[in-house]
């Protein structure tokens, strides 16, 4: 018979409702049968793109033996991690408070009252069922030890961040020196052959990228002979090159899996994310308009296509994720056996197999996973060919390929559409066609906005939702989803000038300032943000979320809101809130840059003024093109074709019919031009 699971939304919780252990989701029903039945509980949490989530399940929750031990001493629980970040959060620094390295699956042995005290990640079936053994025995004959342990652990969780990291309000001081040690403390980890960071599982950690781009276009405001711009720019590069024509990006269908588990950028872990893809539209977009590398426009084009043709939903949002798994086997739908491609390619398979790494026992597992380490330009000269040539002849080998696959069983689809990974998409689209001028990418940016402040905002309150699927939307918003959302309607406002996409953002920001700030305790006024709304579920914990990972920190993001908001609507209060949050967190960043990425990132920003840039005037959508196409970070645009109560715009007017561009450092405007090239030189 079906558990619980059976009436929840979630792909990850549905593929275990017929698992036999009787599985409840996150909620009352579960907490509450723990303390009538004074059981333990065991939380077991995960994703549907998680690989050893998948083989847990096949090797013991699908066990009628495992399954009996479960049910008979534990009260089970499910959770969608990306469903409820907030529980998986709290869970996560348990079990690392308890000195195990976490990952997914995450189990953690909870005591009847929520509290943990042990915790692992994967096990195989006869560790897991010695585990469940002791757990057993253990809360029987030791159970006083137990909940002081849990406690202990308790304790600890709920440690305000000023008493874990010992941070304090300071006054924000952001000094070439301070900008440089941020640089080098990312810099000597990253690897400067391969690409990325130097170790290995290799995550794209698009953050990291983004500061190293803000860094040296700092620099070389101050000093444009600087050494550090160019090696700060040779780590992007290098890492942008390596990925795009690595196995963790789909040579075929575009799109990057989540990481290389090796240190050369070939062998994925298949699955696909949205919140990955949807940064590097980002990261790839800005790269490209410093760099002008045609391989990242591309990147760009076959990307978003990618998520267009296999995670667009009808309503216009976007899906979560792809699993690494078909038909059981890691990678399946992706790679070719060397035998297949002869077949496939006939006389056209040398060349291919040597642009590819093809080998005859395959380059991965018996398989090929397809990457170069050349470019079109490298490999087309090699070969005594124009780039156009070896663009002909790709072209229609790709589409063959592309047909061969769509043959196969696909890998699963996580169908449920994310707020938060939602907003980090809307800012990829609205990038991408702030650089390339695509109409077709702000069609789809338009489409997915519309999505979410209609199907995922609740309009009783103005609260965004967190999760939506098939018509139904769940679970009060988190800070994630709220920072990402406003993060991406602010670059929508400025690749159109459409105001009520500012309206929206600055709506959703008061809401954030009412339902997500610490209230102030005695003297001490903490900016963070917390994780969790104040009309929530409460948890054991109330958690804020610093430090930058695959996803930015929430409060990282909402900080460089804050900053953005504050010059495109004259509130000084929301200047005032980004610099105390920078202000306070800036030891931790000067200590941790490469895990507090994105706010080093602010910190680049924050190092020279922001330059707030209003155009005025028919040519208005022409001048904002021209102006984006070149890399220029500390800048917001806001613009009319006629007049605007907006307080850069208003006053302000054409000159002599002609479109006028006004540019503007803390309120204070110089005479305007009226062209683009006249502009640069005022900034």
């Amino acid at each position: 018979m079906p558990n619980q699971l059976q009436y929840e939304t979630s792909p990850y919780l549905l593929q275990h409702a017929n698992n036999p252990v009787e599985w409840y989701p996150w909620g009352e029903e579960a907490l509450n049968r723990a303390i009538d039945e004074d059981k333990p509980i065991l939380v077991s949490i995960g994703y549907s793109a998680c690989h050893w989530c998948h083989v847990m399940e096949r090797e013991s929750f699908e066990r009628e033996g495992v399954a009996r031990v479960m049910n008979e001493h534990f009260v089970c629980i499910k959770v969608d991690r990306e469903e409820r970040p907030d529980v998986d959060a709290i869970y996560m620094d348990a079990v690392q408070a308890m000195g195990v390295q976490g990952g997914w699956p995450l189990n953690v042995f909870l005591m009847p009252d929520a509290k943990p005290f042990y915790g692992v990640t994967y096990l195989p079936t006869q560790q897991w069922v010695n585990l469940l053994a002791s757990i057993n025995n253990a809360f029987i004959e030791n159970r006083d030890d137990l909940s002081q342990s849990a406690d202990a652990f308790a304790r600890e969780l709920n440690l305000s961040d000023a008493e874990r990291y010992g941070l304090t309000g300071g006054n924000l001081d952001v000094t070439p020196d301070f900008l440089d040690a941020l640089y080098r403390k990312i810099a000597v980890k990253a690897d400067d052959e391969k690409g990325g960071m130097r170790r290995a599982p290799k995550f794209p950690m698009p953050t990291i990228w983004r500061f190293l781009l803000r860094y040296q276009a700092a620099i070389d405001h101050v000093d444009p002979d600087a050494p550090e711009i160019q090696s700060a720019l040779h780590l992007v590069t290098q890492t942008l090159d390596r990925m795009a024509l690595g196995g963790i990006y789909d040579q075929l269908g575009g799109g990057f899996a989540r990481y290389s588990t090796d240190v050369d950028w070939l062998a994925p872990h298949f699955e696909k994310m949205l919140y990955d893809n949807g940064q590097l539209l980002t990261l790839y977009s800005e790269a490209y308009s410093l760099t002008r590398n045609p391989l990242y426009k591309q990147v760009v084009y076959q990307t978003i296509a990618f998520a267009q043709r296999e995670l667009l939903s009808p309503e216009g949002g976007f899906y979560s994720a792809l699993d690494a798994d078909s038909e059981g086997v890691e990678g399946k739908f992706y790679t070719f056996t060397t035998p297949e491609l002869r077949d496939y390619l006939g006389a056209d398979f040398d060349w291919f197999a040597d642009l590819y790494h093809i080998t005859e026992a395959g380059n991965w597992e018996h398989v090929n996973i397809l990457h170069r380490t050349e470019t079109d330009d490298s490999f087309a000269e090699r070969m005594g060919w124009t780039t156009d040539e070896l663009a002909t002849k790709l072209q229609p080998i790709h589409e063959r390929l592309m047909a061969v696959r769509d043959t196969r069983i696909r890998p699963g689809l996580d169908d449920k559409i994310l707020c938060s990974w939602n907003g980090l998409m809307l800012k990829g689209l609205a990038t991408a066609y702030r650089v390339f001028n695509e109409p077709e990418f702000l069609t789809l940016a338009l489409r997915q906005a519309f999505f979410l402040l209609r199907k995922m905002r609740d309009s009783r309150n103005g609260r965004l939702w967190h999760t939506y699927k098939l018509g139904r939307a769940r679970q009060a918003g988190f800070l994630d989803d709220y920072a990402a959302v406003i993060d991406g309607l602010l670059a929508l406002y400025q690749a159109t000038f459409t105001e009520s996409w500012l309206t929206e953002a600055d709506q959703l920001m008061q809401y954030v300032l009412l339902n997500f700030s610490d209230p102030k305790t005695g003297d001490e006024f903490d900016p963070m943000f917390f994780f969790t709304d104040k009309n929530g579920e409460e948890l054991i914990a109330r958690k804020k979320e610093l430090f930058d990972n695959v996803i930015p920190a929430s409060n990282s993001m909402m900080a460089e809101n804050l900053l953005m908001l504050s010059l495109l609507l004259e509130r000084p209060t929301y200047a005032e809130r980004a610099d105390q949050m920078l202000g306070r967190v800036q030891p931790l960043v000067q200590a941790n840059a490469d895990y507090l990425s994105n706010w080093a990132g602010l910190f680049a920003l924050r190092s020279r003024p922001m330059a707030e840039i209003a155009i005025v005037g028919p040519d208005l959508d022409r001048f904002r093109a021209e102006i984006d196409a070149v890399y220029y970070p500390n800048k917001v645009l806001s613009g009319t074709t006629d007049r605007s109560g907006l307080p850069l715009l208003e006053q302000r007017g054409t000159v002599d019919g002609k479109t006028a561009l006004y540019v503007c450092y803390n309120r204070t405007c110089q005479l305007p031009v009226t062209r683009v090239d006249a502009m640069w030189p005022l900034l």
